[in-house]
């Protein structure tokens, strides 16, 4: 499917209409993927959460939504809160698919062409990569079979082996 890429990389420095970030319910910021987009973004993205924030109290696991990409070179941010993995036993399968989704519908309410997307809650979240690699790649084939109003979304993967499971599932889903 050439609609999706997987690019090993930084995601701060990928050019898409919209970036995926990798959010807590906060949305103030955090380590990792979030605190580089808030970093590199600059205060423009940290404001416009701070009046999401003001306006719904965060955003819960699983939903997302959207800012100002600030200095990114992006359109837009979403901001998405994945499960902190718990054994599998608090429906974190569940909430990461619809972390992808409701990115992906946000990008195309919001007239985004590309998206790219981190491993969410692949970090401090603890969330399995390989089985986080298969529920992202499957989500995203599936919501991509359907909105043929986006052109592409990338997988930026900052570490070697979840780049190397995010381009495995992908080989798959080309196979079926």
């Amino acid at each position: 499917m050439e609609r999706i890429q997987v690019v090993k990389g930084d995601i701060t420095k990928i050019s898409a209409d919209a970036i995926v970030n990798a959010a807590n319910t906060s949305l103030l910021g955090g380590g990792g993927v979030d605190g580089a987009i808030h970093r590199i973004g600059g205060s423009e993205i940290l404001e416009a959460c701070r009046k999401i924030v003001a306006r719904q109290g965060g955003c819960k696991t699983g939903e997302a939504v959207i800012t100002t990409a600030g200095r990114l070179p992006a359109k837009f941010v979403i901001h998405t809160v994945g499960p902190v993995w718990n054994g599998g036993h608090k429906n974190e399968e569940k909430l990461l698919t619809a972390c992808y989704k409701n990115a992906l519908k946000l990008a195309v309410e919001n007239d985004c062409k590309t998206v790219s997307f981190p491993g969410i809650s692949t970090g401090i979240y603890r969330f399995p990569k390989e089985l986080s690699a298969k529920i992202a790649v499957k989500t995203v084939g599936e919501y991509l079979e359907q909105h043929s109003e986006m052109e592409q979304v990338i997988f930026v993967c900052y570490e070697e082996d979840y780049y190397m499971m995010i381009l495995k599932e992908v080989e798959i889903l080309l196979l079926q």
